[in-house]
């Protein structure tokens, strides 16, 4: 059975918008960038962006282009959704469900 933070798309601020304008180029993803701001899962998001290469579109506030950038300098990483964890925690942040 799923746990509810298996279900953290639920509460994504994106969920109830167009889902193509999270998939743009250029100056369009500044526009879906700013859906996640305040987005209660926006870590969630990322986490799964990033511990599953996820290449295309806006997640977690980042660009495909941004991801990329820090894959490459956190080669080592095996759990994005531990390391964001571990951030949130380190600055005081409670950890969204």
């Amino acid at each position: 059975m799923l746990s509810r933070k298996d279900h953290w798309d639920e509460s994504a601020a994106c969920r109830s918008g167009d889902p193509e304008k999270l998939f743009v180029n250029g100056p369009g993803q500044n526009r879906a960038k700013a859906v996640c701001t305040g987005c209660p899962v926006r870590t969630q998001c990322l986490a799964e962006a990033l511990d599953n290469r996820i290449e295309f579109g806006v997640w977690g506030g980042m660009t495909e282009r941004e991801r990329h950038a820090l894959l490459r300098r956190r080669p080592n990483v095996t759990s994005w959704r531990q390391v964001l964890r571990d951030a949130r925690l380190e600055q005081g942040q409670p950890h969204a469900s």
